[in-house]
């Protein structure tokens, strides 16, 4: 097979023309081009990464758990969706920063680009800013409402989303209190900064959570096998939310 035999300084200029999407469906045209392109910080993964990733993400501490240049990029695609957020929010020009305007009596949200209906995603959410009354991290269907008046829980607000309330340790969905998380006497409350990982497993259709490398446990089950996004809404003026898709879980 031709493509087998192709050097890599020429697989270099070829790969380097393509997007995300079209080197995932290169990796299964060969064996050749598939170990190739598993070295996460070849020259094609770099030059994918400097031109998606602002040099302000790279710079900071935001991407410091996403080590090769192929995480980054990965992490960049799946980040906060500009075009599918409240019209209070922005994201800011590192790629993974919301920052909520000041806009009174209003609750907004941010899904992630990129929803999963199938295998095991993780990524983390922290707040760079005060919580307010209200602060929900969890997930959301292309269905649910990223806007809404007054200062409520929008996320798990109805049948469409999935959150954990991080000022009271609430969780919600469908508008109802599920119970308390994680389920334990006297549990932190979220500080913030603190990066929150939280972890979907569309195979077995649950959502958990992790803190500080500790797994608080499954949050919610019988998630429905339809796409899910990551997701947040926040009410406090000017508070700012990082996200940063990390790829499969790593277990134990």
């Amino acid at each position: 097979m031709a493509a087998a035999t192709l050097p890599c300084r020429v697989l270099d200029v070829i790969f380097g023309y393509l997007d995300l999407p079209d080197l995932a469906n290169c990796a299964l045209v060969c064996k050749h081009w598939c170990q190739y392109l598993s070295d996460e910080n070849s020259d094609v993964w770099r030059l994918q990464c400097v031109r998606k990733v602002a040099d302000e993400a790279l710079k900071s501490d935001i991407l410091c758990n996403v080590t090769s240049y192929k995480a980054k990029a990965m992490a960049f695609c799946h980040a906060w969706n500009p075009q599918d957020c409240s019209r209070n929010i922005y994201i800011k020009p590192n790629g993974f920063t919301l920052h909520r305007n000041p806009v009174a009596q209003s609750t907004d949200g941010v899904r992630g680009k990129i929803g999963f209906n199938s295998g095991r995603h993780a990524w983390e959410v922290w707040w760079d800013g005060p919580l307010g009354t209200v602060a929900v991290v969890g997930i959301a269907t292309k269905h649910a409402p990223m806007q809404c008046h007054g200062y409520v829980a929008l996320l798990g607000s109805d049948d469409q989303s999935w959150g954990w309330n991080l000022v009271d340790n609430h969780l919600l969905h469908n508008g109802d209190s599920q119970g308390n998380f994680p389920q334990c006497n006297n549990a932190p409350k979220y500080q913030v900064g603190e990066r929150i990982r939280v972890i979907l497993d569309m195979d077995d259709n649950t959502l958990s959570f992790e803190r500080g490398y500790e797994f608080l446990g499954v949050a919610f089950r019988g998630l429905p096998s339809v796409k899910l996004f990551p997701a947040v809404s926040a009410v406090y003026g000017n508070t700012e939310v990082c996200m940063v898709y990390l790829g499969p879980p790593l277990d134990g």
